[in-house]
């Protein structure tokens, strides 16, 4: 279990390693480490990882984030089972 990463966006699969480096590396906001990474983007909108990046970003670049506007949750319309979504249409 030492070297597994640790996922913090489940939906597109994006690593706690993954956006550290990319906020380090950048000096990004909430909103430009889901634009670089991903992370947010996925079929949940962000529901599950959002807290987590805005709190990783505040934490890494408390400046930036300051004068930054936290990511914003877009969830689907209506809420859908993987179930529902396997099937398809």
């Amino acid at each position: 279990m030492g070297n597994t990463p640790f996922i913090v966006c489940r939906c597109e699969e994006v690593t706690l390693e993954q956006i550290i480096e990319v906020i380090e590396r950048y000096h990004c906001s909430s909103r430009e480490t889901k634009l670089r990474t991903r992370a947010g983007m996925g079929i949940c909108g962000g529901r599950t990882c959002r807290p987590l990046i805005d709190r990783l970003t505040g934490q890494m670049d408390a400046e930036k984030a300051a004068y930054s506007l936290p990511l914003k949750v877009q969830p689907p319309v209506r809420p859908i089972s993987f179930g529902e979504w396997g099937r398809g249409s």
